[in-house]
């Protein structure tokens, strides 16, 4: 019974992409470790830009920091 978290930013990702990773994912369990889509569990949180952080900075930090 495989469980999978996916942590994306809460930044407009939409019902549609939810549906492709939550079934790509399934996909990818069936295929390359023969488990049962019935009872694959597939999870995705929204996190807010705030609660996210890269190399020690929150992540407008670490993206404004990239672009100079």
């Amino acid at each position: 019974m495989p469980y999978v978290n996916i942590k994306v930013t809460r930044e407009g990702v939409t019902p549609n992409q939810k549906a492709e990773l939550i079934g790509g994912v399934t996909d990818l369990l069936v295929r390359v470790l023969d488990k049962t889509p019935a009872t694959t569990f597939v999870v995705i949180d929204e996190v807010a830009l705030e609660d996210w952080g890269i190399g020690g900075l929150p992540v407008e930090q670490y993206r404004s920091a990239k672009q100079e």
